[in-house]
């Protein structure tokens, strides 16, 4: 059986391998570190949790003991797809390279461009970073590329997806030509083929799996559900549940409104759970990566962002709560369990309207995916649960208030009409009857109350005045009072 020692790797690289506590390499680190040591082209084919990063940090750490960087000129390079990864990679640097002197730059968004830019003028032996903000410090000028020994694209079939291979190819323009290149993909499409094709020179390929297969040492069932997104809510938490060996899990979903929305649910039915997304700041992804590996939280609601090469060595479910559009994430996601040797099981919930992406799924690992309590033709009728009666609740009460602001407005049009229709032969008579009580007060008033009689006739001559103007309002502006003198200002004073 061979060991690490039988490699070729370096006493520094060993004595770092033996701490960690490894002792027989994986297949891909098998076939991809003596090739690599020698200065070889690898492309280098596994699915996730094979041990494709230390296939390559570890003959890089061989590689750099000789020689030293220069200020803004990085020795080596590697590219990565997410920040998480580009991270990761960071981490295993730092766990395997504890006995070399080596700079190590991490050029990822959510972090100032200052701090990154005094790791570059220190000069940085190895440079990990994602294509978009290794570009933003080139075009800034604070990068020499011309120096590049080694380039590593990492994660190749999820930089096509996320859109980065043009900004690969300008990339891999700024470097020379002569450089060492490693390429490792876990899918092999036509498209990653021919790019391959192009960036390698005589490559040495290393295959250890079926391109596209999944672990072996995961358990995978399709649960079939209806569409509504409440019904798939209660099937996944009546399979949460279930799971007698739970430890922790992974929940993906295809879109980051359906990760808070599952988080903010599973939170109110008292799951121990957090949430992951591309639009978290970076500081937060990080912190909720650690509470999950830590423990502390036992569910994941996450987005594509946490499929690719995360390392968290012992998830013992996944659960997908949308079936991914792209087969290849299939393959991705439920790699997030099983890893290195360790059992798992995947459990994806399935809609009549996702069948053509279980078929695809299916074709893509080459076997059937085993259903849980029957397939889509046996699914029971639609249940109602507390979410849709609250939501019928609603419009009920909505058509209530029509009802209510319908019966409103007839009221309101049937005395509309009866004025109309009675017109002024019912105003009339009101008037008169006020205007003669109106005069009777006043009456009183002035046999009882002389002063009281004089203010009154005041008020209703101010009256009459206020009515023959009402419309007009072109007269003169009035000086102070005008004519509408307060009452109480006639009043004689003693004298």
């Amino acid at each position: 059986m061979t060991n690490f020692a039988d490699l070729g790797l370096s006493q520094k690289v060993l004595s770092a391998v033996t701490d960690a506590g490894y002792t027989t390499p994986t297949p891909i680190q098998t076939g991809a570190i003596p090739p690599a040591l020698q200065r070889r082209d690898i492309l280098g084919i596994a699915q996730t949790g094979t041990g494709k990063t230390a296939s390559f940090v570890l003959p890089m750490l061989t590689l750099l003991e000789k020689g030293r960087a220069r200020a803004r000129m990085p020795r080596t390079l590697i590219l990565e797809p997410t920040r998480e990864l580009a991270a990761q990679v960071a981490e295993n640097f730092d766990k395997y390279g504890k006995n070399h002197k080596l700079n190590i730059a991490l050029l990822i968004g959510g972090v100032s461009f200052d701090e990154q830019d005094r790791k570059l003028e220190r000069g940085a032996d190895v440079l990990i970073c994602t294509p978009g903000r290794l570009l933003d410090h080139f075009e800034r000028g604070k990068l020499l590329m011309s120096g590049v020994e080694i380039l590593v694209i990492d994660e190749a079939d999820r930089m096509l997806d996320m859109g980065f291979i043009p900004d690969i190819e300008r990339i891999a323009k700024l470097i020379p030509f002569t450089r060492q290149t490693l390429f490792f993909s876990a899918t092999m499409p036509p498209e990653i083929q021919k790019l391959a094709d192009r960036f390698l020179q005589n490559p040495e390929r290393v295959e250890v799996t079926r391109a596209a297969s999944t672990a072996t040492t995961v358990t995978q069932r399709f649960v079939a559900s209806h569409a509504k997104d409440y019904e798939k809510r209660a099937v996944l938490r009546d399979l949460i549940r279930a799971q007698d060996d739970l430890k922790n899990a992974i929940i993906f979903c295809n879109r980051k409104k359906d990760v808070a929305e599952l988080f903010r649910s599973l939170d109110r039915h008292g799951f121990s759970v957090g949430a992951l997304h591309g639009d978290m700041d970076q500081r937060s992804r990080m912190t909720m990566l650690a509470n999950f590996k830590d423990g502390n939280i036992k569910l994941l609601v996450a987005s594509d962002v946490a499929a690719r090469g995360l390392d968290i060595p012992d998830v013992s479910h996944v659960f997908n709560f949308d079936v991914p559009i792209h087969a290849e994430d299939y393959v991705h996601r439920i790699g997030r369990t099983g890893r290195a040797g360790r059992s798992g099981a995947s459990f994806t919930i399935v809609t009549k309207r996702d069948a053509k992406f279980s078929d695809a799924i299916e074709k893509l690992i080459g076997q059937k995916v085993e259903w849980l309590s029957g397939d889509l033709s046996e699914l029971p009728e639609p249940m109602e649960s507390h979410d849709s009666r609250r939501d019928r609740g609603r419009d009920g009460r909505k058509e209530r208030k029509k009802d209510t602001e319908r019966s409103g407005k007839a009221r309101a049009e049937h005395r509309s009409d009866v004025a109309r229709n009675n017109g002024a032969e019912e105003l009339e008579p009101i008037a008169e009857r006020v205007d003669a009580v109106k005069t009777e007060r006043n009456a009183d008033s002035k046999q009882s109350h002389p002063g009281r009689a004089q203010r009154a006739a005041n008020d209703d001559n101010r009256d009459r005045r206020n009515r023959n103007r009402r419309d007009h309002d072109d007269g003169p502006t009035p000086v102070g009072f005008g004519d509408e003198i307060p009452a109480f200002m006639l009043i004689a004073g003693k004298a």
